[in-house]
């Protein structure tokens, strides 16, 4: 009996050990260039540090990821916001990195936390205002915030649309606002409005994809780069975030949509090693002013961590699932 029982736990123990291992996204965010201003031919920036940002880097809260990047710059100063996925809360962020090159980059703090999670802080500049919408799907809409003390304070100004949108991307094109966004999982929609309060309507062609995870969910700024009008996608028909890849834009106004894909594309792809061993899923191309175009992306690895109490919930559950078979019959019986 006493060997029985040694058994025993002894495999419990086996089972719990093996239940707490468990496997997460360890993200950063990098700086990379654009050869011959060419964006797609990124390249690591030999000038700043990869990568530039990381987890351990925050200071104010227990980060357990930073991605998502994009900048505004206001006089000689950047700006970078990204998500922080605080480990206690397993629940997203804004967090903000000042530089005064663009390439060295130094944490400051979380800038925007809501009771929902918050994502993809797509800033944006129009009529001497600084504005921020964020992907906020747990509050099944797309939230449009309002800097009130750039790049510090930022309040909540209303609602564009109601609904399960991920990673909204606005761009403004021949007097019209436009936005992209995932809608569930499965659609890439596309709305427009004439004023950034006003009314929105989904485009005549929209949804614009259906049911490919290669290119329906946005991975970044829609970019001018030249004379061409940039949209970029994650790639996850394999993995979630494995790659990013490019699409111009050829056609858009309030009947038409048509894109076509880069020749060089996907632009970004995972490493197999390092910070970025395994995917890619964000990029914000800006304009450095001197003849450079860099290149804000995040990068992923995945880490093996020890989650005990995960490993024991499983492990209750096994042990409790007899117990809950027999009672459910038993009222069953009693029902009788």
């Amino acid at each position: 009996m006493t060997l029985l029982l040694i058994l025993a736990l002894s495999l419990l123990a086996l089972w719990w050990i093996a239940w707490s291992i468990d496997r997460r996204n360890a993200w950063s965010v990098a700086v990379y260039r654009a050869e011959h201003g060419d964006p797609e031919r990124l390249e690591p920036h030999p000038g700043a540090r990869q990568p530039a940002l990381r987890a351990a880097d925050v200071t104010d809260v227990d980060a357990a990821a930073v991605a998502d990047p994009f900048v505004a710059r206001d006089g000689e100063r950047w700006y970078l916001f990204v998500e922080v996925v605080e480990r206690a809360r397993r629940r997203g962020a804004i967090g903000l990195a000042t530089s005064a090159d663009g390439i060295t980059w130094r944490y400051e703090r979380i800038v925007l936390r809501e009771p929902f999670h918050l994502s993809y802080p797509y800033v944006f500049f129009d009529r001497g205002v600084h504005y921020m919408i964020p992907e906020t799907r747990r509050a099944n809409a797309v939230r449009l915030y309002r800097a009130e003390a750039f790049p510090y304070g930022w309040r909540f100004e209303r609602e564009l649309m109601r609904g399960d949108y991920h990673d909204p991307s606005i761009v403004r094109r021949d007097d019209r606002w436009w936005l992209f966004a995932l809608r569930g999982r499965r659609e890439l929609t596309l709305h427009g409005a004439e004023r950034l309060e006003g009314t929105w309507t989904e485009h005549p062609a929209s949804p614009l994809a259906v049911d490919d995870p290669s290119l329906v969910r946005p991975g970044g700024r829609i970019t001018v780069v030249g004379d061409r009008l940039l949209r970029f996608a994650q790639d996850d028909a394999v993995d979630y975030g494995r790659a990013v890849r490019a699409f111009e834009i050829v056609a858009l106004d309030t009947s038409r949509y048509e894109e076509r894909e880069l020749p060089g594309s996907p632009i970004l792809v995972a490493s197999g090693r390092g910070w970025n061993a395994d995917g890619m899923h964000h990029v914000d191309l800006v304009d450095a002013g001197d003849g450079t175009l860099l290149a804000y992306v995040d990068g992923k690895c995945i880490v093996r961590c020890f989650r005990p109490r995960k490993g024991a919930r499983r492990v209750g559950a096994v042990l409790t699932t007899p117990i809950r078979h027999a009672s459910r019959k038993g009222t069953l019986r009693a029902s009788r």
